[in-house]
């Protein structure tokens, strides 16, 4: 599977105030957040979901990943994103190692392993 998904009971903004005080403890900090409803609505596109993505990114990382293939700049930053979903939160990502498997780097995956793991530990405590 290309992704990890869970759902919570919180509301989405509980969730985001959450995985931004949780990923700091792993060291990525939240680039950008899109609101994609304010987004599509802004450019007269009705969408009710309520539907956030966070990017974000470790500089330590980015510097290894992008060092070893500056192809892997393709799939940075990292994204999570937290929407709602029939009434239920969701938060998810793409997992790094599905995106970094395509590159076929040894090196690259080991680094692709841990932060995996690293994410989906702060999208677990998040919960």
């Amino acid at each position: 599977m290309f992704h990890y998904t869970v759902e919570t009971a919180k509301s989405p903004e509980q969730a985001i105030v959450d995985l931004q005080e949780n990923l700091k403890e792993e060291k990525f900090g939240v680039l950008w957040q899109l609101d994609m409803k304010e987004k599509l609505v802004e450019k007269g596109v009705d969408f009710d979901q309520m539907y956030h993505i966070l990017e974000v990114c470790n500089p330590v990382e980015a510097k290894r990943v992008l060092s070893e293939n500056s192809l892997v700049g393709y799939f940075l930053p990292c994204k999570i994103a937290v929407y709602d979903e029939g009434g239920t939160t969701k938060i998810g990502l793409p997992k790094p190692t599905a995106l970094i498997g395509l590159v076929e780097n040894e090196a690259l995956m080991g680094i692709a392993v841990d932060i995996e793991k690293r994410l989906i530990a702060v999208i677990d405590k998040s919960r």
